[in-house]
């Protein structure tokens, strides 16, 4: 069994971002795992900078990645013994401006467009891939 050893200093820093912040609300609402093309459609956010996010988050010891053919999905890591209070600090952040709510709305549509529980269309908002915002 693989262990993660989490570092607090090092997961404060990686949660000292809004966007890594609403990557991780969504995580922990959801339990799902998710992969970017979903990412960039629900928070609405060039694909490059979650790109960078995430690889942050990972480096924290916060999320997994696992390939499975062209598509990396990531989510929590489980089994730390750290993760449980957390997620529920992540939870409790209040969401005064709708931000959160606006993606997992988002999210919640996206995810309709899964064939067998997996993206398999891409991103959808076309100008978000390309940096053409």
């Amino acid at each position: 069994m693989h262990l993660i050893t989490v570092k607090p200093e090092e997961v404060f820093q990686a949660l000292a971002d809004r966007t890594r912040i609403r990557i991780m609300r969504l995580l922990v609402d959801t339990g799902e795992e998710i992969c970017l093309c979903e990412l960039v459609d629900s928070l609405q956010e060039l694909q490059y900078k979650l790109s960078r996010h995430l690889k942050t988050l990972r480096q924290a010891g916060l999320l997994s990645a696992i390939k499975d053919g062209r598509w990396l999905y990531h989510r929590l890591v489980t089994g730390s013994p750290t993760m449980g209070p957390l997620s529920d600090l992540i939870r409790s952040v209040p969401d005064e401006d709708d931000v959160f709510s606006g993606d997992l709305a988002r999210f919640r549509e996206r995810i309709c467009l899964r064939e067998d529980g997996r993206c398999r269309v891409g991103i959808q908002t076309s100008d978000l891939a390309t940096g053409a915002r």
